[in-house]
């Protein structure tokens, strides 16, 4: 259990300051794009996504790593899984969004890392939407003022009589 416990601290701080750095470096990036404010947007949701990805990624090779690590007796999974790297990074998948289909699940001390990826991924994905909504008010009031459309009164409404 305590490399479980290792493990799930260097991974918490890990994606804290991935998250953190993708976040502060794509915020002060915008300004700077010659882009129009919508696709600013764009950027901002694909370097959260980017984030977010590089994170479950990180996770699924944790879980790699010390399920293969000889002697540390760490756990491993049950269900439809057969140990190939693409498996784990699926679990990691599914527990990082909370998803959690059960068709693989952790064994032994492993299910403590697979709880704080869950729990990780939770606080991670609410500061993405935090983040998103600000860069949004930010870059919303950005956008050219539109043109007023024209209300149909009695006045400027046609009839066929008009015709």
């Amino acid at each position: 259990m305590l490399w479980a416990a290792i493990a799930s601290v260097i991974m918490v701080g890990l994606t804290v300051i991935i998250h953190y750095e993708v976040l502060r470096r794509t915020y002060d990036w915008l300004p700077r794009l010659t882009i129009p404010p919508r696709q600013r947007i764009v950027v901002v949701l694909f370097a959260v996504f980017f984030a977010h990805t590089v994170e479950v990624w990180l996770y699924g090779l944790a879980f790699y790593i010390l399920a293969n690590m000889s002697g540390l007796d760490v756990g491993h999974f049950g269900g439809e899984f057969h140990g190939r790297f693409p498996e784990y990074v699926y679990f990691s998948t599914v527990s990082y969004t909370s998803l959690g289909l059960g068709d693989v699940w952790p064994l032994g001390p492993m299910r403590l890392l697979t709880g704080v990826e869950a729990l990780n991924g939770l606080v991670l994905i609410g500061w993405s939407v935090t983040f998103t909504f600000i860069a949004m008010r930010r870059f919303w009031e950005a956008h050219p003022p539109r043109k007023p459309q024209l209300r149909s009164t009695p006045e400027t409404r046609r009839t066929d009589e008009d015709v």
